[in-house]
């Protein structure tokens, strides 16, 4: 661990000298699945995930003022929509895996259809992992098809939002205007609670959703509490970066060349499936289509969450898109396979 962070701190720092998008977590990020690739001993705490996704919860809930909190809540038909619309991607996505994995010589499918739908649900690994387990699809190609796939849309969409220049106007900023430590440290505390009450309860996503509900509740109560320094920000993308890449182990890159490629098509058509939404977003909603296509990517919900907060491009409404979706795939992707994709012959 001691190695891994090391290198994740350096592989960071190189990436803002080279100015790249999200420095603090792509450099990590590629740092770390570089050398799990290499067969180098890296690896991460399972605190690392959960301690920056808390942190960048807590930084996105700051922007929850009780004006942009009612502004953002007309936006929830829409996000219905959206989660609707996740789970008919991820069944196209999981067909497009099939086809591509192709037959075995006895005429099976080398992909079997519960595998494919929970590899390619735009969901968290975790959760997808469980459901897939639970109704008989493989539990290691679902993990590492949706590290994965996170990994493709963090190194696409924010590379492409900054070297086309795509910059918001940075109408949305954080309620509290200056840094209070004592005031950061004690929201935090409270942030912690949330996540470690819906560990408890067993519910995903624990780390994310709880403190970002802790956080939304008390700023749109008109409660504030500090600033979050850019410092902290830029650790918890690095946690982001050296959990998420920790996810690629050496010898599944070598047992599963076939697979990969499945998934990269899939995600790439996810993502140009998702445009089209974020289009339609703009044409119904009147959300700016380069905050539609974050609200509605199929990447993580913190990874798209500080894409949209370092590119200014509607941190609350994407942040709300996010949380919605995940709720929806939670609830409605093990029914949804099990009313209507179960029992279909292949």
């Amino acid at each position: 661990m001691l190695r891994a962070v090391a290198l994740c701190a350096v592989a960071g720092a190189l990436a803002q000298w080279l100015a790249l998008p999200l420095p603090w977590m792509i450099g990590p990020l590629l740092a770390m699945a570089a050398g799990k690739a290499a067969g180098i001993p890296l690896a991460a705490p399972g605190l690392a995930r959960d301690s920056g996704q808390l942190t960048i919860a807590v930084a996105l809930g700051l922007y929850f003022t009780p004006a942009v909190a009612a502004e953002v809540a007309r936006y929830l038909p829409w996000m219905l929509v959206a989660g609707v619309f996740a789970i008919a991607i991820g069944i196209a996505a999981g067909r497009i895996c099939v086809a591509i994995m192709g037959r075995s010589p006895s005429g099976s499918p080398e992909l079997d259809r519960t595998t494919a739908y929970f590899a390619c649900v735009p969901g968290g690994a975790s959760e997808m992992a469980v459901l897939a387990a639970r109704h008989g699809g493989r539990v290691d190609r679902v993990a590492f098809a949706q590290s994965l796939r996170i990994l493709i849309v963090v190194m696409t969409l924010p590379f492409i939002y900054k070297y086309a220049g795509i910059y918001g106007l940075g109408i949305y900023s954080q309620a509290a205007p200056a840094i209070n430590y004592a005031g950061l440290a004690g929201l935090i505390a409270l942030a912690g609670c949330g996540g470690l009450v819906l560990y408890w309860l067993k519910l995903p996503n624990p780390f994310m959703l709880g403190p970002l509900l802790v956080t939304v509740l008390l700023t749109a109560s008109g409660l504030t509490f500090s600033a979050m320094p850019g410092w902290l920000s830029a650790a918890a993308q690095l946690l982001l970066g050296w959990s998420l890449g920790d996810k690629f182990e050496r010898d599944f890159f070598r047992t599963a060349p076939r697979f990969m490629v499945a998934v990269l098509a899939a995600t790439l058509a996810a993502m140009g499936l998702s445009t089209i939404l974020a289009m339609l977003l703009w044409q119904g909603a009147d959300i700016h289509p380069a905050t539609g296509v974050l609200a509605v990517a199929p990447g993580g919900i913190a990874e798209m969450c500080i894409t949209a907060k370092v590119m200014r491009q509607g941190v609350p409404i994407v942040t709300a898109f996010h949380v919605a979706r995940v709720v929806m795939l939670v609830l409605f992707a093990g029914k949804v396979y099990k009313r209507w994709l179960a029992a279909r012959p292949h």
